[in-house]
């Protein structure tokens, strides 16, 4: 008999097989991505962090949780756990409103898997406050059961998210390797002349697809073509203020470096030496990228 599931790592993959979930998650990320957040939207995603910022701020609940959870099962000072608890309950807005702002911009099968992680979390901190007001009626006993349950609750729900941000690669940059996939000396992209001004054009580095913009006042830029967000091409994409603009979530970057200026990406563009030699262009990774 065929075994369906072989570990813990394929049994996290099966939310993003549920495709009965698509219709909500459909119409709720249309109606995160329309919330008038402005610059708001790129903080949450962690733009001017370089990575996204949901992992780093749910470090705060969940070791508020997990301290309560120690002094429960310890014997700990009852008021510092209740204290604990509520600490933990105050720093969740920003930890959920940037897991939903990221979520939003994920394709079909991560946005399955992040919907039942959101869901998991909301469970977990609805058990937390359950937890506090029992803890504030005086009922300590019941209070500690409930805190437990939602710390178990908190901790799988960071499995699945752990899943989902490496595994299922949600939050990892795409485009990291291409430094060391392509040839590491001088290679040519082609004549001059076939690359009109200011249209990204896709050519290939070996075997790592790059964009080459041929700007109106004769720059030139080698960026690589996969999204460092989800691997969109940008060679689908346009050119708007001195950025090149991904396709598939409107991420931009920066030609003069490859730095994001917009969200949902948050890691730059891998940027590839460039030279004319004769009538053709060549590029190769930079020596010390």
């Amino acid at each position: 008999m065929e075994q369906l599931h072989s570990g813990p790592a394929d049994w996290l993959d099966v939310p993003g097989h549920w495709t009965f979930l698509d219709p909500v998650a459909e119409r709720l990320a249309d109606f995160i991505q329309a919330l008038p957040l402005g610059r708001a939207r790129d903080v949450l995603h962690g733009v001017p962090l370089g990575h996204p910022l949901h992992p780093a701020l749910v470090q705060t609940p969940i070791g508020c949780w997990l301290a309560a959870g120690l002094l429960d099962v310890t014997g700990g000072d009852e008021r510092a756990a209740r204290r604990l608890t509520a600490a933990g309950l105050i720093s969740l807005p920003p930890v959920l409103w940037s897991g939903w702002v990221d979520w939003s911009r994920l394709p079909p099968a991560q946005r399955r898997t992040g919907l039942v992680h959101a869901a998991s979390a909301v469970t977990g901190a609805l058990l937390h406050l359950c937890s506090l007001r029992a803890r504030r009626h005086g009922h300590p006993l019941r209070g500690r059961m409930l805190g437990l349950s939602g710390t178990t609750v908190i901790g799988l729900t960071a499995a699945l998210g752990g899943h989902l941000a490496f595994r299922q690669a949600a939050g990892a940059a795409h485009a990291e390797a291409e430094f060391r996939l392509a040839p590491p000396d001088w290679h040519p992209l082609g004549e001059t002349d076939d690359f009109p001004a200011d249209v990204p054009v896709r050519r290939r580095l070996g075997e790592v697809a790059v964009v080459v913009v041929h700007g109106s006042d004769d720059s030139w830029t080698v960026l690589a073509d996969r999204c460092t967000h989800m691997a969109g091409s940008l060679a689908a994409g346009e050119l708007i203020d001195g950025c090149v603009q991904c396709p598939v979530h409107r991420s931009r970057f920066r030609l003069s470096d490859g730095h994001p200026v917009q969200g949902p990406a948050t890691a730059p563009q891998p940027r590839f030496d460039t030279r004319i030699l004769g009538d053709h262009l060549e590029a190769r990774p930079p020596v010390d990228p």
